[in-house]
């Protein structure tokens, strides 16, 4: 924070945004997704979804295919673009969509697909992406929860045509408490993501006078990062792989203590290539509704944990009236009634992650016999 103070007071002006460190902070982010590509900083993750569906131009009322567990911003940035939400369902056992469930939600009506990575584990975007190809779909991935997963050894992110990015605080990856990233590898897509995250402006066209809104394009909100916000998330940019690793290794020591000892409690099935945000704990088969019980029991222990998940989107009662289609989305609803979550933080110990595993397994044996 500091710098951004110093540089501008050498400069004698005002911080404010599209200065020099967010310019910084795009290009070191595009360098992270393999620097081949185009990033614009915004204020907040739900500003990324929002501006990134907006650069795409599509006609109102079309229909965006949207992950079924996810933050509501995802889901209200479709509406407010004045597009209609169709809920594609998970993958058995998993919080986040298949190709198999995309393929029975797709029609003719289908224009986009909104991808959330959940939970910091990839959905199988790279079968997600051919199959929407193939309908003329166009895809944003919302890596929201994931930044530094990879599928099948590529960055999530660099899938689709699109993809957004939350910073805000408690992401493995953050710029304060509020911020987001939108990514894309074309050019004219992000001429119009910058246009839509700051009310319309050409920046791109030769002469433009960003001080003349006759110029401007459409109609748009100001969405923009500031420099210190630019400025925190650069620096958090640089200890993000590190971060994961750190995650991913107290994972990996729960999944060690729970293997061989628990018979009721498993977790997901976490590899190197994941990027941790919130553990799910599942429960096996014959602990029907004992998930959020035992998350509540975990809580009055001092454990870090949600104990249910209360992003499924089906449950809220305001969407139902604009939705379309199928949304019941039964492969969701029972993996997220079936399993609590654990609110991961890198600066734990491995004696923390013992005293987590202790706690299960004394649950496990006193209620789960």
């Amino acid at each position: 924070m500091r710098r951004v103070f110093r540089h501008y007071a050498r400069e004698g002006r005002d911080f404010g945004y599209q200065g020099y460190f967010e310019e910084r902070y795009c290009r070191a982010w595009v360098e992270y997704l393999g620097g081949r590509g185009f990033a614009d900083g915004v204020c907040t993750g739900t500003a990324a979804v929002y501006a990134g569906l907006a650069a795409l131009r599509l006609p109102a009322g079309s229909q965006v295919g949207v992950s079924p567990i996810t933050d509501p911003g995802t889901v209200n940035a479709i509406l407010l673009n004045g597009l209609v939400p169709v809920l594609v369902d998970a993958m058995p056992g998993s919080y986040n969509i298949g190709p198999e469930q995309l393929s029975r939600a797709m029609s003719p009506k289908m224009r986009a697909l909104v991808v959330v990575h959940c939970h910091g584990i990839a959905a199988p975007i790279s079968d997600l992406v051919t199959l929407a190809r193939a309908g003329r779909v166009a895809v944003m991935e919302d890596c929201s929860q994931a930044h530094g997963a990879t599928w099948k050894g590529r960055q999530v992110g660099t899938f689709g045509d699109l993809a957004a990015f939350s910073t805000m605080y408690r992401k493995n990856h953050a710029s304060g408490g509020c911020g987001g990233l939108v990514f894309t590898r074309r050019r004219r897509l992000y001429e119009q993501v910058r246009a839509a995250a700051d009310r319309g402006k050409p920046f791109f066209r030769r002469g433009f006078d960003e001080k003349n809104p006759a110029q401007f394009l459409f109609p748009a909100l100001n969405l923009n990062m500031d420099e210190i916000s630019a400025a925190v998330g650069l620096a958090n940019l640089a200890k993000l792989d590190a971060v994961n690793e750190r995650r991913r290794q107290l994972v990996f020591r729960l999944q060690h203590n729970l293997a061989p000892r628990s018979r009721r409690f498993h977790l997901d099935s976490w590899t190197d290539a994941d990027a941790p945000f919130f553990v799910p704990v599942h429960l096996r088969q014959g602990c029907a509704g004992a998930a959020e019980s035992a998350g509540r029991w975990l809580a009055r222990q001092g454990v870090p944990v949600n104990p249910q998940y209360r992003y499924l989107v089906s449950e809220w009662s305001y969407l139902r009236r604009y939705l379309r289609g199928h949304s019941r989305t039964p492969n969701a609803r029972a993996t997220r009634n079936g399993s609590f979550n654990l609110l991961l933080h890198e600066n734990w110990s491995p004696n923390d992650i013992d005293f987590i595993s202790d706690r299960l397994m004394h649950y496990e044996k006193k209620y789960l016999r």
